[in-house]
């Protein structure tokens, strides 16, 4: 696609990726302006560290390794309700963290829904803070997206290779070892890589369910550097060994993840002659039962003790709402002013040229970003003035792989099919985007609006840094209720959030959707 011409240049783009290597060189350099690397670092700066990569790694391998068995029984049998739950398994991704957090503390916390029944069986309790907490709740999030990316390597494999594995008379195991098993060393390596990475830049999960110095990350480190110390030359050293860790893990998972065909063989559906077996049946039902009731019951305590705290939200909760609205409307249109020039430059040329931008979104840690810019700002102004829109361009510049991710493959398409044409009729530059990119697109720019807007609702990153005591996002304000232990209000402003994340996913990507096919 490189080597021909096309209707579209890539001059926007690489204006938006100037911006975008920009914004983080910028917060880079404010950090090595206050860093002192002769200071060196503390005994509980290197546990911070180590904890970080030790929780991670648990984290991206248990994830995938759940996975696997859950992605493996819904390729294999088609259920009533099966793509309901497929769609369900995409929320944890959007649901905002704060609020993921309150549900599995209602669910595995001390007074949980487990605890209880433990106690009535007599048994010991458990405890959700420290490594194993940090690490139930990556697994949470996490979970359904190492699902989805093997499902699409299922649904890779050609339906055609099953009918003659099924005519061969091949047993379950002759199947699983020659069909699905190197279809699971191409994935499981990136799989794993990206959820590491994921888990490398984790603030709000290690913020609430960290037990203490000894299960502290990089993230809450800087943090806790910057807020209560107010250590700018320590939060930059650790902000530097973050860029690091997290930038060296994003290249590595850029390299080692696959392009899966969207399509295989002639697109049929797929019978698994090799399943049919009752003692199969039975134990795929009783994987994807136990996957759905761990990551569907967090949810429905949500629901519950939200609507019963309704009625104790305080006004402050609702003001913070709005002004949520606000940063995930900005946070929307900034990322669309960077994402689609940007897809298309990366559409255009070779593969792999030029995606390595996208990577600053997780490479970039929205603290290391945030203090640079902190640093940077504090000499000539007040950074709480600015601590709504640098909240909105940081969850923009984190959303950015994921929304290339969805961008470029549609764009691509569209210049492969009518690209020509295009050229034929001198149909060039705007004209190109406006009546051929963007309407066959608009599917795939309605489902990153509606992620970077669910995700920006719900983040709890920047804004700790530059909290303003008068104007707050609401994940900040349901934090700071449930340390104030105002438990039904915190639930009921759990319950707005996430129906705030969800209405506005739901707008963007089925308004988007249904405009296209009118």
């Amino acid at each position: 696609m490189a080597q021909r011409a096309q209707p579209i240049n890539g001059r926007a783009g690489v204006v938006a990726g100037t911006i975008v290597v920009a914004s983080v060189c910028l917060a880079f350099l404010g950090i090595v302006l206050r860093a002192e690397p002769g200071a060196g670092l503390g005994p509980a700066d290197w546990q911070a560290i180590r904890f970080t990569v030790v929780q991670a790694t648990l984290s991206a391998l248990i994830s995938v390794a759940l996975s696997v068995p859950l992605a493996r029984a819904l390729a294999r049998r088609q259920m009533p309700g099966r793509q309901v739950l497929i769609t369900l398994l995409g929320a944890p991704f959007i649901l905002p963290v704060i609020v993921a957090v309150l549900g599995l503390l209602a669910v595995f916390g001390r007074n949980g829904w487990v605890n209880d029944t433990l106690g009535t069986l007599g048994l010991p309790g458990i405890s959700i803070y420290g490594l194993h907490g940090v690490v139930l709740a990556h697994v949470f999030f996490n979970l359904p997206l190492a699902t989805r990316l093997l499902l699409q390597g299922w649904q890779s494999i050609p339906a055609e290779r099953f009918r003659l594995a099924a005519q061969l008379d091949l047993p379950p195991s002759m199947v699983f070892r020659t069909l699905e098993w190197p279809m699971l060393q191409r994935i499981l390596p990136g799989a794993v890589a990206l959820i590491f990475v994921i888990c490398l830049t984790s603030f709000a999960v290690a913020l609430t369910l960290g037990g203490g110095p000894k299960a502290t990350t990089i993230e809450l480190a800087i943090y806790q550097a910057f807020r209560f110390d107010f250590d700018l030359s320590r939060a930059a050293l650790l902000s530097v060994i973050q860029l690091i860790l997290a930038g060296g893990a994003a290249l590595i998972a850029l390299w080692i993840i696959p392009q899966l065909p969207l399509t295989g063989g002639m697109d049929r559906p797929v019978q698994r002659w090799d399943a049919r077996g009752g003692g199969q049946r039975l134990l795929d039902g009783l994987v994807i039962l136990l996957g759905s009731a761990f990551l569907l019951l967090p949810l429905a305590s949500v629901a519950v003790s939200g609507t019963l705290g309704l009625p104790q939200v305080p006004a402050s909760v609702w003001a913070a709402a709005g002004v949520s609205l606000w940063v995930a409307g900005l946070s929307v249109l900034v990322l669309l002013a960077l994402a689609l020039p940007l897809a298309g430059w990366i559409a255009i040329r070779a593969r792999g040229s030029a995606e390595a931008i996208g990577l600053i979104g997780l490479s970039a840690s929205p603290l290391m970003i945030g203090t640079g810019w902190f640093i940077l700002i504090n000499p000539v102004m007040d950074p709480v003035r600015l601590s709504l829109p640098v909240t909105a361009v940081v969850n923009a510049l984190m959303a950015l792989p994921f929304a290339l991710r969805i961008l470029v493959p549609g764009i691509r398409e569209a210049l492969a099919s009518h690209g020509r044409l295009c050229l034929a009729l001198n149909v060039n530059g705007w004209p190109a985007w406006r009546w051929l990119i963007l309407p066959r697109c608009l599917p795939q720019i309605g489902f990153a609006a509606g992620l970077t807007g669910a995700l920006s609702i719900g983040d709890l990153g920047v804004i700790a840094l530059f909290a303003d005591p008068d104007r707050t996002t609401l994940p900040l304000q349901m934090y700071r209720l449930m340390g104030a232990y105002q438990t039904e209000a915190a639930a009921g402003a759990a319950l707005i959030l996430l129906l705030m994340a969800l209405g506005i996913f739901w707008i963007c990507d089925k308004g988007a959707r249904r405009y296209a096919e009118a």
